[in-house]
């Protein structure tokens, strides 16, 4: 399609291709930076199917950040923990989790119903002014520049089949397993060798399934399954397909209760409503490379992980959160244009281990026939007494980000660099992130010398100070430093005794909107 001179394309710092959790996460984040965002998106509303349904409190703690963590704490139940069952229901193992907060603050597990979240999400986009959703468009090509220049986007409105043009500083794929961005830049998704079919099925009830309140793993070679309560009236399972099965052998009620009796024997048909039921290839995949230039892969369209420990939506959100301040940070010229690489370095070794963790999971739920299900019922009652796994099992922490350039590990700080600090209530109530703001931090356990204040405010920072016997200082005394320089998406970017030297480590951070805080308890 060829341009007028008077009709030039419509330009944009960010376009964001897919308008899921991932990309409108990536979008409102930009917009707490001053960086204006355009999201297309292929469907005119959310996308109403259910699909995850499980996050952690690390995630729980990005939602924060985007200013919906109550919203999500009303449309959300924390989960109880873990029950290996059998095919008979007897319990192999019970992993009771406290629903207490945890160190990130919020729950370390909640269940919850996709569209509802989605829902939030972009009703709290509406809230800033440089982040716009375009529903109803489809993008049909994405040019790189052969030099300098922006990349160049085809789009067409489905309502009304024209087409246009959109410029671009950078783009980010959001856009899902079948991601045309990835294909665009040439990206190949390389395969973990695992693929599955399930059933997945959604029911609608008010009646009381008198259900332990925890997730239910079915471990069966036969047929492996899971068990949630998503809401107060929804619940989710899920089955692994037999080889000569489809979901055309479960369309009615009547053939999905052999799969469900166990769990809803005592409930009548009348009372149970069917909201979906679907088939899933789970797939493990990871793209070999997550950009090209201005180019950027975020969420299923650099990684696929299988379900197993509820990981795959959250992981998309994990990488808005390590992208998009090193994109404002570029942007406005205070990061080097190499703190870009640094995304897949430190996100892609995090992503394979999350993959190869459910991987591992789902095969020891599957895997092994006649001789598997034996093992299992053999070892799996004696988990619990292990030490040191029910606390593995249970707790949320996710592995520390490698090291980069804008991770800063050295051999006594390795277990403190690269993983996320606490976010405990500070005096004034507020927690630490809220305090912080959108921007670096430095946290130590003395008060900083009118030069090192200096210099942290010279380069956009906020100090914190972790008071004797506070949670931060705890936190820090054992590991055995006396300051951290932590960055915007909460990361340890370096550690140490020498509090001159861990703030010189400090990058210059000054985005328009850096100093936003979306806090009422932040004293001058």
């Amino acid at each position: 399609m060829s341009l007028t001179k008077n009709h030039q394309p419509e330009h944009v710092s960010v376009a964001i291709v897919g308008g899921g959790p991932t990309g409108i996460t990536a979008a409102t984040l930009l917009a707490q930076y001053g960086v204006d965002s355009l999201v297309l998106d292929r469907w005119p509303q959310v996308y109403p199917q259910p699909r995850a349904v499980h996050l952690d409190d690390e995630v729980y703690r990005i939602l924060d950040r985007l200013g919906v963590a109550q919203g999500f704490a009303a449309i959300s139940r924390p989960a109880r923990g873990l029950r290996l069952i059998d095919r008979n229901m007897a319990v192999l193992a019970q992993f009771d989790r406290d629903t207490a907060l945890t160190r990130n603050g919020f729950p370390a597990a909640s269940m919850f119903d996709q569209p509802e979240l989605e829902e939030l999400l972009r009703a709290n986009l509406t809230r800033f002014p440089r982040a716009r959703l375009r529903g109803d468009t489809e993008v049909l090509d994405l040019v790189l520049p052969s030099g300098a220049g922006p990349l160049r986007l085809t789009v067409r409105d489905r309502s009304s089949g024209r087409q246009n043009q959109i410029t671009a500083d950078f783009v980010l794929g959001c856009d899902g397993a079948n991601s045309m961005v990835r294909s665009a830049i040439g990206v190949t998704m390389r395969s973990l060798k695992f693929d599955q079919r399930w059933l997945v099925i959604d029911i609608a009830t008010d009646a009381d399934l008198e259900q332990w309140e925890g997730v239910h793993q079915l471990c069966d070679g036969h047929r492996a399954g899971t068990y949630m309560r998503i809401g107060p009236t929804r619940y989710r399972w899920e089955f692994r397909l037999l080889d000569h099965e489809s979901v055309a052998d479960f369309a009615t009620l009547a053939d999905l209760r052999p799969l469900i009796a166990p769990w809803t024997r005592d409930v009548a048909d009348a009372e149970l409503t069917v909201v979906r039921v679907t088939e899933y290839t789970f797939r493990a995949q990871l793209a070999d490379r997550w950009n090209r230039g201005n180019v950027f892969l975020l969420g299923d369209a650099a990684h696929l992980t299988p379900p197993f420990i509820g990981q795959g939506m959250g992981a998309g959100l994990r990488d808005a959160m390590n992208l998009a301040w090193k994109i404002a940070g570029v942007q406005y010229g205070d990061l080097p244009r190499g703190a870009l690489q640094s995304y897949q370095r430190e996100r892609r070794p995090h992503a394979r281990q999350m993959i190869s963790l459910a991987l591992n999971v789902g095969r020891a739920m599957t895997s092994g026939g006649r001789l598997g299900a034996a093992a299992r019922a053999r070892v799996l009652p004696h988990l619990h007494a292990v030490p040191g796994l029910r606390a593995k099992v249970t707790d949320s922490e996710t592995p520390p980000l490698r090291s980069s350039a804008l991770l800063r590990r050295r051999p006594h700080t390795r277990g403190i660099v690269g993983h996320l600090c606490p976010n405990p209530r500070l005096d004034a109530g507020c927690r630490l992130d809220n305090v912080l703001g959108v921007g670096f931090g430095v946290i130590a356990t003395q008060a900083l010398t009118h030069a090192q204040q200096q210099l942290v405010s010279a380069r956009g920072a906020r100090t914190i100070y972790a008071a004797a016997g506070s949670e931060l200082a705890r936190w820090l005394d054992g590991h055995h430093v006396r300051a951290v320089v932590v960055r915007p998406d909460r990361a340890v970017l370096a550690a140490g005794r020498d509090v001159t030297a861990v703030c010189r480590n400090l990058p210059t951070f000054l985005p328009p909107d850096s100093q936003r805080i979306d806090s009422c308890c932040v004293r001058p």
